[in-house]
Formats: C-alpha cells, structure tokens, sequence
C-alpha cells in the first residue's frame, strides 16, 4: 500500500517479526469500557506511550480491532519534535478511528531493535498484529493524511482525507485572482510545511498566472512558431499552452529547446520547464515523460 510519491516508505512486508514480542497469539476481545468501537465512534482513547511490557496488549491486540500508529522518538531527536505534535493532533482529530502508540528508542531499545529503527522519527502502522506500512522522517501533514487514510482503508475502514482548511483558502484566493493573497497563504504554508506539494504547485501556479497576465495566447504561440531561436518568445508560448490545458505540447517546446541551446540560456529555460512540472505535480504522467526526455536532453 506504500505511496512513495507521497509518503517515503521503508516498509518491506515481512521484514519485521514480532514473534519474539507475543507472549501469547492475541485474541480478539470487545473494546474496554469507554474505549472508542472500531468505527472510531465514542470519543475513546487517541494517544498512549507503549513500553515493551505493554506492547502485546497495547499494540498487538488493540490493533486487532483499531488500527494502531507506532511513533518511534527520543527527547534528543529534533525532527522527532516536528512530528510528534502533527501526529498526536491527528490522533485526537480522529477520535478513536485510530491510536497513537508512542516508543521511546532510548527507554525500550529492544522494541527499536525489532522494528529495525535506524534513524527516528520512525512510523509504522499496525493492523490485525501485523505493520502494513511505514516510513522515516518529517512529513508534512497533508502528505500524512493521505498516509493515514491509506492506512485505514487497508484496515476496511475508508475515509475521505479532510482538507487543509489553509490549501483552501489559498486555492480560493487563486480561483477569484487575487494573486498577491494566493502567493501569501501558500508561502506560509510552506514555510510551515516545506515539503508540501500541494503549496508548491500553488505558488507555482501564481507565477504562472503573473507571467502571462495581458499575453494573447494564439499570437504568443504564433510568434514562438516564427522565431524557433526566442527563448523569451518560446518560455511565453509554452506558458500560455500549460493554461490552455496543452501542458505536453509545451513541455515538448522546451526540451527541444534545451536541445538546441547552450550556457545560461540553456539553463534559463531547464528551471523554467522545471517550473511547469511543479505546476503539474510530480504524479502527473506527462511530467513523468517529460523528465525523461528533459534527462535525455541534457546527457
């Protein structure tokens, strides 16, 4: 179920055995008293630091009815500080649609030693007494969303990712043309999340649109056509083809042009193709094959 354009997943199936870790095969059991039902309904526990002597009941059992997130950490870990705080938040969000487990590496070295932890923040999720998933690192929180959306899905439990009410308000800003208040709710995303992909195709997308504003489309592409050798010209024709909904006619335009130039123009036009993927996102096909032909270009 790993998403690596996503999430950066380490999970391999398999590669952790907990065998060692079960005093007994764990058995079903009815939610505790106040605890929340498998649904996530009634409001019950979200966060619990787990030792290896809680872990069979903690763990391994609740998750045969919850799924259960292990947070690997140390007060010494920097990045563990950024992540922990998203993730204990989420946690309560959810409302027992699933609990935290947090692992201290330096009290229970053992538990680390089983899970493999090399390097925290470390995060696997747990379901039916087995990980399903994992991964190392800070993420920012709309990517760990979709994470554990995936995560709930796999344990039959769909649901829909709630959105990022800051990416809504910056996409509102967007759509009514208010660029410069557009430009500021995504930078202050990323300056809170740097690594959000969604801010980043946002600012991208800001540029984009100040780049063009006033171009004629047909006479910018027209002009391109007439003068191959006009870097200015051709950078405004593939900008105004990504808009017109024509991204891998305009990506073509570039990579040729990369073909075709040297030295600082050729450079200038590589960051202004890059700029366009970004628009795009990584996940889209055509930037897929764009890359590629980018690669191809410049070796």
């Amino acid at each position: 179920m790993s998403d690596p354009t996503s999430t950066p997943s380490i999970f391999t199936r398999g590669a952790v055995d907990l065998s060692a870790l079960r005093q007994a095969p764990p058995r079903p059991a009815p939610p505790p008293a106040g605890e929340a039902a498998p649904n996530g309904t009634g409001g019950g526990v979200a966060v619990i630091d787990v030792t290896e002597a809680t872990f069979q009941s903690e763990v391994l059992e609740r998750s045969l009815r919850t799924p259960v997130v292990i947070d690997f950490w140390a007060e010494w870990c920097g990045p563990c500080k950024q992540l922990s705080p998203v993730l204990e938040k989420l946690a309560i969000e959810a409302q027992g649609a699933w609990v935290l487990a947090k692992v201290d590496v330096d009290a229970n070295p053992r538990l680390a030693q089983m899970f493999r932890t090399q390097s925290i923040p470390m995060v696997y999720a747990i379901v039916g007494g087995q990980p399903i998933d994992a991964f190392t690192g800070v993420v920012p929180e709309t990517q760990l969303r979709q994470w554990l959306a995936r995560v709930l899905e796999a344990a039959g439990m769909p649901v829909e990712v709630p959105e990022d009410p800051r990416l809504t308000a910056a996409d509102d800003a967007l759509v009514d043309g208010d660029l410069d208040a557009a430009e500021r709710a995504y930078r202050k995303i990323l300056a809170e999340s740097p690594a959000d992909q969604a801010a980043e195709a946002g600012l991208a997308q800001v540029d984009l649109l100040r780049r063009v504003q006033g171009a004629d489309p047909a006479a910018a592409v027209a002009g391109a056509d007439a003068a191959p050798d006009d870097v200015q010209a051709q950078l405004r024709a593939a900008d105004v083809q990504v808009l017109a909904g024509e991204a891998e006619k305009a990506y073509a335009r570039l990579v040729d042009l990369v073909r075709r130039t040297a030295g600082e123009d050729r450079e200038t036009v590589r960051k202004h193709l890059v700029s366009l993927f970004t628009v795009a996102g990584p996940d889209d096909p055509a930037v897929t094959a764009a890359r590629r032909a980018l690669a191809m270009a410049l070796f």
